[in-house]
């Protein structure tokens, strides 16, 4: 006898657990179905676990740089210690999650799901397989790591960034194939922490796609921390001879060899639909494999509907957990509602985050901007705690003001950000911001002036000449 439900969420990611709560809140009977642990690639293997080396790596580092602020002392890290600190996070975060699920009514399964039909799944569980109907579904399956042609991940000598989050200590020396965000803020932190960092990538600059200005700090601070960058250069084959690694780079200047310890490899993600029965279920995809949905979420089975990576780029908890919020609502018969704009955050050193239009992407389509730009340089609490490096950038409409984008290189970027994405969901205005008194001294000075600085009247740092 099969077992039946009114949803089934396949996934217990950001999007799925949340799309599950949600559902369980609107009174829906759900069974919510992963093969590994509650919270997802997110929780276990990427977003905290990263966070929290990084976080404890840039501790260490900027201690010992505090000679000048007048510290001293020694200070050493015991890496075991800061490993088991971080699986306790996120062992606490499995079961806050587990409780969550089961306060609003969710079933939850260990398993394998596969689609048989429309209407139906088998589940390959630990007890054994069993079938289950659904009135409804939700995929939220997320990505997978990305291989290259003789580079094929083998979790010792060629690690994705989960193996990378794993390591019993940092290795002497590192290659990274692939300069954006996982293969950074992987590469940054080991560097703190005294690896010899090296990262290959194709493109002309490192973090492609976000705009140059607001990678440049970066791009200088790493170059301080000893990484070295290959642009413009691909990794071509790698040689070991017993515990000896050689990687072979194709770059402008030839073909150089680097040795290294462990090659991490960041060129991307691809959607999990391996093994979904995707076919059986009437489910269409695109040439790369993402589930393809309407604005509602509904996939070409009109019953069954897919949420966060495994659907489009880009590749973001967050924007997941929103549309897991919206495909319950969707499911549960409300009508459609804007998703909103998209957030980024790349926990580099200085961090970097977004909102909204770019500069470049509103200068393309025509539009007349006003951008207004403040250092943190001239902001009392970035001084004051040593991080002067990077700015504020707002993005505005020439003829209403109205705010449009938001970019941050900076101390505690992605927790400024925030500010921004309100002013850019609810269309606020230079002046609305330019006129709201912030905390002095604080780091969240730096949108007010930003947004001063757009209209030609910042107090802090001087106008621009015409």
């Amino acid at each position: 006898m099969a077992r039946q439900t009114q949803v089934l969420v396949v996934g217990a990611g950001p999007g799925g657990y949340v799309a599950a709560i949600k559902l369980g809140q609107l009174g829906k009977r759900v069974l919510l179905v992963d093969k590994d642990k509650l919270g997802g690639e997110c929780l276990n293997y990427g977003c905290i676990p990263s966070k929290a080396l990084i976080h404890a790596a840039s501790q260490l580092h900027k201690a010992r740089k505090a000679e000048a602020q007048g510290l001293a002392g020694s200070l050493s890290l015991d890496w075991s210690r800061v490993q088991a600190w971080k699986g306790g996070i996120i062992s606490g975060f499995n079961r806050g999650i587990a409780s969550l699920l089961k306060g609003n009514g969710v079933t939850v399964l260990q398993g394998e799901a596969r689609f048989t039909g429309p209407k139906e799944a088998e589940i390959a569980a630990p007890s054994g397989r069993e079938g289950v109907r659904f009135e409804r579904a939700l995929i939220a399956t997320g990505t997978r790591p990305l291989g290259l042609a003789g580079f094929e991940i083998d979790g010792h000598t060629v690690i994705s960034s989960q193996e990378a989050l794993e390591l019993d200590k940092a290795p002497k020396s590192l290659v990274v194939i692939g300069g954006g965000v996982i293969g950074l803020e992987i590469g940054t932190f080991l560097a703190k922490l005294g690896s010899r960092v090296r990262v290959v990538e194709i493109m002309p600059q490192v973090l492609p796609g976000i705009e140059p200005d607001l990678v440049l700090p970066v791009a200088r601070n790493l170059q301080r921390l000893g990484i070295e960058i290959f642009l413009k250069s691909k990794a071509k084959s790698y040689t070991k001879n017993g515990n000896e690694l050689s990687v072979s780079l194709e770059t402008p200047e030839g073909e150089k060899r680097v040795e290294a310890d462990r090659i991490l490899m960041s060129v991307g993600r691809a959607p999990a639909t391996k093994g979904l029965g995707l076919e059986a279920a009437g489910v269409g995809t695109d040439a790369k494999g993402h589930v393809l949905v309407n604005e509602r979420l509904q996939t070409s089975s009109p019953g069954i509907y897919a949420i966060g990576d495994v659907t489009e780029p880009p590749y973001l908890a967050h924007k997941a957990s929103r549309e897991g919020v919206l495909a319950a609502l969707a499911i549960a018969g409300f009508g459609l509602e804007e998703r909103g704009a998209v957030p980024w955050a790349v926990f580099t050193d200085p961090e970097i985050s977004f909102v909204g239009e770019g500069e470049a992407q509103a200068r393309a389509r025509g539009a007349q901007v006003l951008v207004g730009r403040f250092p943190f340089s001239a902001s009392g609490r970035a001084q004051a705690v040593r991080e002067p490096e990077g700015f504020v950038k707002v993005i505005a409409d020439q003829e209403t003001h109205r705010i449009l984008g938001v970019g941050i290189v900076g101390p505690s970027a992605s927790d400024l950000i925030g500010e921004g994405c309100l002013a850019v969901r609810l269309g606020a205005t230079l002046e609305e911001v330019a006129s709201t008194i912030h905390p002095h001294p604080t780091l969240s000075e730096a949108f007010m002036e930003a947004c001063e600085a757009c209209l030609g009247q910042a107090i802090h740092i001087l106008a621009a000449k015409a």
